[in-house]
């Protein structure tokens, strides 16, 4: 591995992998790996996304959060953990924080189409009828991101030895979510909680994430030596980060790097920040136990057996979204 401290994230491009090129699907696969090893963050293009799905979907987006707050609401759900539809400002909060993040966000989750029978584990996807816009939009970007992660996955696969279809099942129709996320203007700074932030440090719970070019800066990985690194992307661009659900699997070999999203300068607290992820979850029964392959004398095993399902209601209680 290379243990170098990067002051930014690595840039790859995914028509590397997919190119039939040996030599090209070779250097890919290792960038990406020592990468997730390292600072946990590649930035991505040729990612399948268009710029024009890219500016229909953040239209899309801003025209649902400007919505009054009384008629986003009509699309926050009871008794489903927020993993469908709206979730009001600062009801998620940090794994071990109380005080709420300083953001709203919606829900959209996988549409089984085949007669797969994990169908009926997920409830159906809400859809905003003042924008009717963004289920065409959103299912599209759904769809792509989901494509480019399973090609990430594919890759990852081959630098931790395993075969190269070895996530393809486990993640077909699995528990994924989009996520647009509008980080709200604040008009006075001084009325909210000291240390509310728009998203305080963390690691995502699933396999990976790719995560949209945001409207504004503030993403920051936390480097291991301990100094945050802004992350910032290209236009063309998808940020890509190991979750909490990987690293298990892979004994920590590949990271999960806390990152957080800070405040604007106190000028610019009046503003608004949006972005949007794509969280990759498997199907609920993937057993998460450390691969044999990632545990050696120097790295013992560090987790105790679960299989995603059950790491995903621990996770989401512990944020907030789900009582216990």
């Amino acid at each position: 591995m290379n243990d170098k401290l990067l002051e930014e994230i690595p840039s790859l491009d995914l028509a590397d992998f997919t190119s039939g090129d040996p030599a090209k699907k070779a250097a890919f696969v290792k960038a990406m790996g020592d990468a997730h090893q390292n600072i946990g963050f590649v930035a991505l293009k040729n990612h399948g996304l268009s710029d024009e799905l890219t500016a229909s979907l953040y239209a899309a987006i801003k025209k649902f959060f400007a919505l009054p707050d009384d008629v986003k609401q009509k699309y926050e759900i009871p008794g489903l953990a927020g993993q469908r539809g709206y979730v009001g400002k600062g009801k998620e909060h940090a794994k071990g924080r109380n005080t709420g993040d300083l953001k709203e966000f919606y829900h959209v989750g996988q549409e089984v189409t085949d007669n797969d029978p994990i169908k009926e584990e997920y409830p159906d996807n809400v859809w905003p009828t003042e924008v009717p816009e963004f289920k065409e939009v959103a299912l599209e970007a759904y769809q792509r991101l989901e494509a480019a992660g399973k090609q990430v996955l594919k890759a990852l696969a081959i630098y931790l030895g395993l075969s190269e279809d070895y996530f393809d099942a486990k993640v077909h129709n699995g528990n994924s979510i989009l996520r647009p996320i509008h980080y709200f203007p604040i008009e006075n700074p001084d009325a909210v909680p000291a240390d509310a932030v728009r998203a305080a440090e963390h690691g995502d719970i699933n396999l990976i994430t790719l995560l949209m070019g945001a409207s504004a800066d503030g993403l920051q990985v936390l480097r291991r030596d301990g100094k945050w690194i802004p992350i910032t992307a290209l236009p063309e661009q998808v940020i890509v980060n190991v979750g909490d659900m990987l690293s298990r699997h892979t004994n920590n070999k590949l990271k999960s790097t806390i990152h957080r999203v800070v405040n604007p300068p106190r000028e610019l607290m009046n503003t608004s920040r949006f972005s949007i992820p794509f969280f990759m979850h498997p199907r609920s029964e993937m057993d998460l136990t450390c691969l044999e392959g990632c545990i050696d004398e120097q790295n013992p095993k560090q987790f105790p057996d679960i299989t995603a399902g059950d790491f995903l209601n621990e996770r989401l209680v512990e944020l907030g979204l789900k009582k216990k």
